[in-house]
C-alpha cells in the first residue's frame, strides 16, 4: 500500500504561482508512475501532468503546456507541480496519483493508477 499526501494548495490571484507536493509513504521501495489530476465543481476529474518512474518522460494536457512543470524527487518520496501564471480555470481541487502505467496505457488515464491522494484545493481569483 502507498498513502500519497498533497499540500501546497491555497488562495492566489490570477497570474500568481503555487507549487503543490505529494508526499508518499508506504510501500515506496517500488517507483511508481505519477500524476496529477483536477476536479472543478461540477465537472469530471481532468488530467493534469505526469512523470514516468524513471522521470525520463513527462506528459501535460494543453492547458498548462508552458506554465506547469512537473519534477519528483525520490529519495523524498515526494513529486511536485509548479504552477505559474495561475488563471481562474485552473481552480479545482488537485489530486496526485500513483501507479504502474501499462506498456499499452496512457499515462493520462486516470485507471492506470491505483493509489490517490485526498486532494488540495486551488482557488484563483481573477
Amino acid at each position: 500500500q502507498v498513502q500519497l499526501v498533497e499540500s501546497g494548495g491555497g488562495f492566489v490571484q490570477a497570474g500568481g504561482s503555487l507549487r503543490l507536493s505529494c508526499a508518499a509513504s508506504g510501500r515506496t521501495s517500488t517507483r511508481y508512475d505519477m500524476a496529477w489530476f483536477r476536479q472543478a465543481p461540477g465537472k469530471e476529474r481532468e488530467f493534469v501532468f505526469s512523470i514516468s518512474r524513471t522521470s525520463v518522460a513527462t506528459s501535460y494536457a494543453i492547458s498548462v503546456k508552458g506554465r506547469f512543470t512537473i519534477s519528483r524527487d525520490d529519495a523524498k518520496n515526494t513529486m511536485y507541480l509548479q504552477m505559474n501564471s495561475l488563471k481562474p480555470e485552473d481552480s479545482a481541487t488537485y489530486y496526485c496519483a500513483a501507479g504502474l502505467v501499462n506498456y499499452t496505457g496512457l499515462y493520462s488515464d486516470s485507471r492506470e493508477y491505483t493509489y490517490w491522494g485526498q486532494g488540495t484545493q486551488v482557488t484563483v481569483s481573477s
